[in-house]
């Protein structure tokens, strides 16, 4: 199968079964959603969804949390992922964005990534899901999934994925597929096992084809008869 095809077969597939793809993580502001994809770094977005609310209570702009310290926000998100550090980001971020930006979240790739904690990933998020921007953040999922179906070719680095599937996926449609391939990533193409027999994607799949065609073992004998 050409990689023309196999994209026109995923965007077919997910059009049909998932035609709204969002992101899972609740916010009611772009700065609200910024701290949420800050705090779901090697999270997950269910985890992040339970420490919101009462973080966000507590610091609800930007102004309130540039007057807290890591110290303050720690408690809040302790639960999460390596709360220290993110805590730290949170309250550099914070002030940074009424420092430079009046307190409103930028919305360039290179405004976003001069953030404290903000890398990338984040950004392309922010650019995605904030601002309907064309954008493809690549996190572990669609680093993975993008892999395994053949989207890309043994890409190494978020970088070389995330320019390879903006190449091949419409502009119009890059945030949503950002969010098929997170979707599937998480519920069927899991990291250790993926879900084939749940795939409906699997006819286009690379890894699908490798692992689970059996030639017939007959084959280049039949030739000789």
């Amino acid at each position: 199968m050409q990689k023309k095809e196999r994209y026109q077969a995923v965007i077919d597939y997910f059009s049909a079964t998932i035609p709204v793809a969002e992101t899972e993580l609740l916010y009611h502001s772009h700065f609200e959603l910024l701290v949420a994809v800050m705090l779901s770094a090697q999270c997950t977005d269910k985890r992040v969804n339970m420490v919101t609310p009462a973080l966000m209570a507590a610091f609800p702009d930007a102004q309130t949390m540039a007057r807290a310290t890591a110290e303050d926000i720690f408690p809040y998100i302790r639960s999460v992922s390596y709360p220290n550090s993110k805590a730290k980001h949170l309250a550099e971020m914070a002030r940074r964005l009424m420092q430079d930006f009046g307190g409103m979240v930028p919305d360039t790739m290179e405004q976003l990534t001069s953030l404290p904690g903000v890398g990338r990933k984040t950004a392309n998020v922010m650019l995605a899901v904030a601002f309907d921007r064309a954008a493809m953040p690549v996190d572990t999922h669609v680093f993975r999934v993008s892999n395994r179906i053949g989207l890309v070719t043994n890409t190494k680095t978020p970088l070389e994925t995330e320019r390879e599937l903006v190449k091949y996926f419409p502009a119009d449609l890059l945030s949503t597929a950002h969010h098929w391939l997170i979707l599937h990533g998480r519920y069927v193409c899991t990291a250790r096992q993926p879900h084939c027999a749940e795939c409906g994607i699997s006819h286009c799949c690379k890894y699908f084809s490798k692992h689970h065609h059996t030639a017939h073992t007959n084959h280049g004998t039949d030739r000789n008869l």
